[in-house]
């Protein structure tokens, strides 16, 4: 087959196709809004309104824990050590939902018996489960018909929440979509095979989570996702002749997103400064142009047979197998689209120090380039702070970040970059587990919208009627939740790590909050209702999802056993006495007794959980 012949992988041009736009997106189901669905609650949304409207207003404790005087540390010093087990049940559940993606009684239970550590590592070291490949090939969405899953993207909505919603490796998973957030890939932004492609990137995130960085870095530089994101692949060596230059684009985030950052940083994270006061840079253009030499030439893979076929209704259009968009990308010409020649630079190239020779290929230029990144001493503060804020804190103290750092550059048996040994050191950090923290307006962090959802149906037990996990793109700021996983509208993440909201009190206080940056008056509302939807099962944006609630039937006719649970699984316990009195008083206005009916069962635990996920007290994890 001629170059002519085969589908452009890069250019969609005619064949544009926005899945959007797809007839019910193959599920029988209306995808703007399902005609059956009712109007909101007047009860529920009253009561919500006491509470909850404004929770994520930017001025509510700036996600960083709420107001009050701080201790007289400031959350900046060592705090006291802490016990190796949980003394309450609150204590349990509050590790393990800074670790995790919920919390049952089982991880309680357990956890209290066996401690932190023990738990964490029977976490860490539980299987993996199900993979994004395994699920997009057993469901049929790999399939070259007439549905067209080769320009559709929402079969990477079903994967992910498949994945997140629900099964085992809750711990892996948290911790590779904390990493999702740093490496960022964006589905919006892959034209073939998009859920296929994200789906192998996210493979390699959780089968990475704690493994070695300098893997991960590695191979989601090779990821044909990424390659696509931000144009390595099909990347070409300069050309004289013409004026081409190597695209510089993932040269540049590499460095300053994936591995050093902009500025040269102590092992802290405090930003290093010159003899005039002024931060350091990291690289420079200079270092941007030699380093992009290193990412020429690299295109897809069809190294395996892989073939191509031609859907029934489109006879002239030929479709490459998706096992294409899982292969690493390679600059090895006889797996490259024929023809192409070898278009890795064999020039020179220098940057941050390091000189390459000419004449030096593609895979020895890549493993030169990965350990000079990799060896940088930005990488372990940079990595480390980031990674606290995205489980912890938004505003670890230095002391926290050097303790995290120093365990990157060696986990005790001279191994740099084990990041099984990093997120244990992030997790189980004094200054992470430590009582004090509960009460120090510095700590803590607004949870990511995705990250509510998500805890919602593992906790409920939400459940697909047709196993394919049939979800929406959430990213709606005004019907949704304004994130949806694995579709970052930028290579910079739903927000940025140094964000800061204006005219809050965090910016008062100089705190990071940078899950705020998704959080203004119509996102805040917007959150209120789509859960309010989803809760009782109306969301039209969960075609076959609903939630059973069975424990919480149980004791929904007691108010107090019904709010203990919730408490415990939602808030670890943190639901303040005035919370927790605004929401009694609204679920008592409903009589529900052990004889009531089904229908009036369950809206009263809708009410309940309702409640709860809007109320401050859980929507800022501490």
């Amino acid at each position: 087959m001629t170059d002519h012949e085969q589908l452009d992988l890069q250019d969609r041009s005619e064949l544009e196709y926005e899945a959007d736009d797809a007839p019910n997106h193959g599920t029988g189901h209306d995808t703007d809004r399902d005609p059956q669905e009712k109007p909101p609650s007047k009860t529920s949304l009253a009561a919500v309104s006491t509470i909850a409207l404004a929770t994520a207003a930017c001025g509510g404790g700036g996600g960083s824990g709420g107001g009050g005087t701080p201790p007289p540390t400031g959350g900046g010093g060592t705090p006291a050590p802490t016990a190796l087990s949980p003394d309450t049940d609150a204590q349990a559940a509050r590790f393990a939902l800074q670790a995790g993606l919920s919390v049952s009684t089982g991880d309680i239970l357990e956890m209290r018996s066996e401690g932190y550590e023990r738990w964490l590592d029977n976490e860490i070291n539980q299987p993996i489960e199900r993979s994004a490949q395994q699920f997009l090939s057993d469901i049929g969405f790999e399939a070259i018909d007439a549905e067209q899953w080769f320009f559709r993207s929402d079969p990477a909505d079903y994967m992910i929440w498949n994945q997140l919603l629900t099964g085992s490796n809750s711990v892996r998973k948290r911790v590779a979509l904390a990493l999702s957030e740093f490496f960022v890939v964006s589905v919006n932004n892959i034209q073939i095979w998009p859920s296929t492609s994200i789906g192998a990137y996210w493979d390699i995130l959780k089968e990475g989570a704690f493994g070695n960085f300098r893997d991960m870095l590695e191979a989601i530089t090779l990821n044909a996702g990424m390659g696509v994101f931000l144009n390595t692949l099909g990347n070409q060596k300069a050309d004289p002749a013409t004026g081409r230059v190597p695209d510089e684009n993932y040269a540049r985030e590499v460095m300053q997103l994936f591995s050093i950052g902009l500025f040269e940083l102590n092992i802290d994270g405090t930003e290093r400064l010159d003899g005039s006061g002024n931060p350091i840079e990291t690289y420079d253009n200079d270092d941007v142009t030699g380093i992009a030499k290193v990412f020429t030439g690299y295109n897809y893979s069809y190294e395996g047979n892989i073939t191509f076929q031609s859907p029934p209704d489109r006879p002239n259009l030929n479709i490459p197998e998706a096992r294409l968009l899982r292969n690493p990308m390679t600059a090895n010409s006889f797996f490259q689209i024929p023809n192409r020649g070898d278009q890795h630079s064999m020039e020179e190239k220098s940057f941050l120090g390091v000189t390459i020779p000419s004449g030096t290929g593609a895979q020895e230029s890549l493993r030169i380039a990965m350990d000079t990144l990799f060896n940088h001493p930005n990488v372990g503060p940079f990595f480390g702070k980031q990674m606290i804020q995205r489980l912890v804190t938004s505003n670890p103290s230095p002391a926290y970040v050097q303790r995290v750092a120093e365990v990157f550059n060696n986990n005790g048996s001279g191994v740099r970059g084990d990041l099984r040994a990093v997120f244990k050191a992030i997790l189980l950090d004094d200054e992470a587990l430590s009582l004090q923290s509960l009460a120090d307006p510095t700590f803590g962090k607004l949870r990511e919208p995705m990250l509510r959802f998500a805890q919602w149906g593992r906790t409920f037990g939400a459940r697909s009627e047709t196993t394919a996990w049939l979800m929406r793109d959430l990213s709606d700021r005004s019907r949704f939740l304004s994130q949806s996983p694995l579709r970052s509208p930028s290579v910079f993440n739903f927000f940025r790590p140094g964000f800061i909201p204006a005219n809050s009190q965090a910016a008062e206080r100089d705190l990071l909050a940078p899950e705020f940056q998704l959080v203004n008056e119509t996102t805040a509302a917007s959150y209120v209702n789509f859960m309010e939807r989803t809760i009782d099962g109306r969301g039209f944006w969960m075609f076959d999802i609903k939630a059973t609630y069975q424990d919480e039937l149980e004791i929904v006719d007691d108010t107090d056993a019904l709010l203990d649970r919730l408490d415990l699984l939602l808030t670890a316990g943190q639901l303040s006495e005035t919370s927790r009195t605004t929401i009694a008083d609204a679920l008592n206005a409903q009589t529900v007794t052990a004889t009531s009916s089904e229908e009036d069962k369950l809206a009263q635990v809708h009410r309940a959980v309702l409640l709860v996920m809007v109320s401050n007290d859980y929507l800022i994890q501490r």
